[in-house]
């Protein structure tokens, strides 16, 4: 198959992927160098109960298709991506956060049944103080993931559907209704 028509098979499942109903998926521009053919969305929480406060959780994801298939890719396709979202500061304390934050990723995109292979990526928690006029911010603590993986075909929405429930886990919001399992109902304490 012609690969400008793999991409476009590729870019239709992205298209048709099922998001989680409290994030809102949005296309982006894709980035222009990093492969002949690309495209990008972007992913933000959207949850009423988690108050009007902004920032809960944020994300980026692009499909790259180059047919030159790059050594460190081993295949047509990449996917990159980037999700963060705000932590309690108790949670982003944890040593083993960034760990959890990796295996949620994997686990997700195995529930959803993305088939990949050659994944990497980085795990990164950020605390932080606020001083002088910044002090009435308090603490604070952030979780940031960058990751690419290979889509073992052009069937793109699994992937989309895993890093979507990824970026709910990683903000706290329940675990999505997959396979007759019920989502439980969240409630977070005013601070």
């Amino acid at each position: 198959m012609p690969v400008l028509r793999e991409f476009e098979l590729a870019k239709a499942s992205l298209r048709s992927a099922q998001a989680r109903h409290d994030i809102v998926i949005s296309d982006i521009p894709a980035p222009r160098k990093l492969a002949p053919y690309a495209t990008a969305v972007s992913a933000n929480i959207d949850n009423p109960d988690l108050g009007s406060r902004a920032g809960f959780g944020t994300g980026r994801l692009v499909l790259l298709c180059d047919p030159s298939m790059p050594e460190t890719w081993h295949g047509l396709f990449r996917i990159i991506c980037f999700a963060q979202a705000p932590l309690d500061t108790d949670m982003g304390a944890d040593p083993f956060i960034t760990r959890v934050a990796w295996s949620w990723l994997i686990d997700s995109l195995t529930e959803h049944g993305a088939t990949f292979h050659s994944a990497s990526g980085t795990a990164a928690k950020t605390l932080s103080t606020g001083f002088g006029e910044l002090a009435h911010e308090g603490d604070g603590a952030q979780i940031e993931l960058r990751a690419s993986w290979t889509p073992s075909d052009s069937t793109i929405a699994p992937h989309l559907e895993g890093w979507a429930d990824l970026l709910g886990l990683i903000a706290g919001l329940p675990p999505c209704e997959l396979n007759g399992v019920s989502a439980l109902t969240l409630r977070r304490q005013p601070h």
